[in-house]
């Protein structure tokens, strides 16, 4: 019975459309009273899910990405990508990509990624003849890979929700591959798309202008290598590397391209003091609602019931990614990992499969899962930059979303595109 209160309560309170971490912090609540638990215990577990120093990457990583939009970084990413791809058919959909990939490596957002690429991309792109909806599909799928390349703080997430038994190192260096192969899948679908929708090219500025818009974008890129050099040697950890993202960031901003300003920065305060907030109380509520699910060993009667079904490492992982893909569409990032990895994490290692590799499929399914209504972040934000309905969008979204989708196959089945470059760093 008390897990029917769990989860039904739960469940009722998101279908009457309430915020997501009242939802998980009322059923915790409803079934702490109803197994005779002291309510205090929710507030502990709360205040224990939101207490972890590794937390403290987060908001750095969320403010440092604010700062670079406003500093002039985004602006000279997306102009370097323009300058390498733009000349391809459907040049700014490549562009798009590419830009993305880039943002993504200092941002580590995809919401910020949507926003910052998609702000500058998308009016440029209907400027040119291009379809509205066709520019915020390529803007909200490919910023899906800011979630897999570092310094992607929802990897540090899973590595906190998994009791920080797995490496942040690690992790970090296995999104690299998957997410390269999600950038290459969504510029060749941009490219079909293109060529069927007869979209035009930009011309090739030539090696020297390349050459130009790389060194006006060096500082913003050589970021991306202070990150992940610094993490996965071992000189600082994901935290410090957080902090030092923001100084630099700031540096860069305010003494190389000099366009940020006091109101820019104040506006980059507070808007990452808000989203911390937000995102804070949705990991407190969730790890109130985990340790109750582990309490009630959800865990234990969920490998149970999978072993019954098959021993099959594939059957298994296959029965998961279609759980998380359904559990993509009405939940968000930040609670669906922490939520999500005490159960399914006990579940792959008791079928012989590697936390690591088991991180980066949870990140891309809950990736897929911000484009998908009726929760999906990504989706909406990229609709409202540009100025289009979510129907309009999701008409013409599938082609996008099915080479998604063919990527987590891919890095689903075939472990060594997650293990392979971590193994080289042992």
């Amino acid at each position: 019975m008390a897990y029917t209160v769990l989860f039904g309560t739960f469940t009722a309170l998101m279908l009457i459309g309430m915020p997501i971490a009242f939802c998980l912090g009322i059923a915790s609540l409803a079934t702490v009273m109803y197994i005779g638990l002291p309510p205090i215990v929710v507030f502990q577990q709360m205040n224990s899910g939101m207490n972890v120093f590794a937390m403290m990457a987060i908001p750095f990583f969320i403010f440092a990405g604010d700062l670079m939009v406003r500093g002039g970084i985004a602006e000279r990413l997306i102009r370097f990508a323009a300058g390498l791809v733009g000349h391809m058919r459907g040049g700014l959909g490549q562009v798009n990509v590419v830009a993305s990939t880039f943002f993504g490596g200092i941002s580590g957002s995809a919401v910020a990624d949507a926003s910052a690429v998609g702000g500058l991309m998308v009016p440029q792109m209907a400027a040119r003849g291009y379809d509205r909806d066709y520019a915020v599909n390529v803007t909200v799928n490919s910023a899906i890979i800011a979630l897999l390349i570092p310094p992607s703080h929802n990897m540090i997430l899973y590595s906190i929700a998994a009791g920080g038994t797995v490496s942040v190192a690690d992790l970090f260096t296995a999104g690299i591959l998957p997410g390269m192969l999600l950038a290459a899948a969504l510029m060749v679908t941009a490219y079909i798309v293109a060529v069927r929708k007869g979209y035009p090219s930009e011309p090739f500025p030539g090696v020297y202008k390349v050459l130009y818009f790389f060194a006006a974008a060096l500082p913003g890129i050589l970021l991306i290598g202070i990150i992940f050099g610094g993490v996965r040697s071992g000189i600082f950890t994901a935290t410090e590397s957080s902090c030092i993202a923001v100084l630099y960031a700031f540096l860069v901003a305010l003494f190389v391209y000099r366009e940020l300003n006091w109101e820019g920065f104040i506006e980059a305060v507070m808007g990452a003091v808000r989203t911390t907030a937000m995102v804070l109380l949705v990991i407190g509520t969730a790890a109130s609602f985990g340790w109750l699910m582990s309490y009630l060993q959800v865990q234990t009667l969920l490998v149970a019931a999978m072993g019954a079904v098959s021993e099959n490492p594939i059957i298994i992982l296959l029965m998961i990614n279609i759980i998380l893909l359904v559990l993509g569409t009405f939940m968000d990032m930040a609670p669906m990992v922490i939520i999500s990895t005490p159960i399914f994490l006990p579940v792959v290692t008791a079928f012989g499969i590697d936390p690591v590799h088991f991180g980066v499929v949870m990140i891309l399914n809950a990736g897929i899962g911000l484009n998908t209504p009726p929760v999906g972040t990504v989706l909406f934000v990229g609709c409202a930059v540009g100025k289009i309905t979510i129907r309009e969008a999701m008409r013409t979204i599938w082609p996008f979303f099915g080479a998604s989708v063919a990527v987590l196959m891919a890095v689903t089945f075939i472990p060594e595109l997650s293990l392979w470059l971590p193994a080289q760093f042992k």
